[in-house]
């Protein structure tokens, strides 16, 4: 069982910035495919981002590319979602997940979830 906490979210203007990170304590994260989702009021959760357990392959849904990147954290109990050039349609609930079974998990197949984080973007 991993814990995982999603932080950094908040309210930001159309075309800023935020990073979003997901966290664990007493275990790596490395050892476990990681994803980023979202969840806007009234919609069904949506995939956003994926990285691998290496951190060398990462995917993203078409409606964030270029402006969104997934990475791991240095200290490797840490993934990060960097947000930049954000837009009101990025407003929603954000959730890290993470895999114990494989290497690169893309959209689905995730064991464990966050409880979220808010992300609101003014126009």
């Amino acid at each position: 069982q991993v814990q995982l906490v999603e932080s950094g979210g908040g309210l930001v203007q159309t075309g800023g910035s935020l990073r979003l990170s997901c966290a664990t304590s007493g275990r790596t994260l490395s050892t476990y495919a990681m994803g980023w989702f979202r969840q806007a009021p009234g919609k069904e959760r949506e995939f956003v981002a994926a990285v691998s357990r290496t951190g060398g392959t990462t995917g993203y849904v078409d409606s964030v590319k270029g402006r969104f990147t997934i990475s791991r954290g240095n200290a490797k109990n840490t993934v990060f979602l960097q947000m930049n050039s954000l837009k009101p349609e990025d407003t929603a609930v954000y959730y890290c997940a993470a895999d114990r079974e494989s290497y690169y998990s893309g959209t689905s197949g995730y064991d464990y979830w966050g409880q979220g984080t808010q992300v609101t973007v003014s126009s």
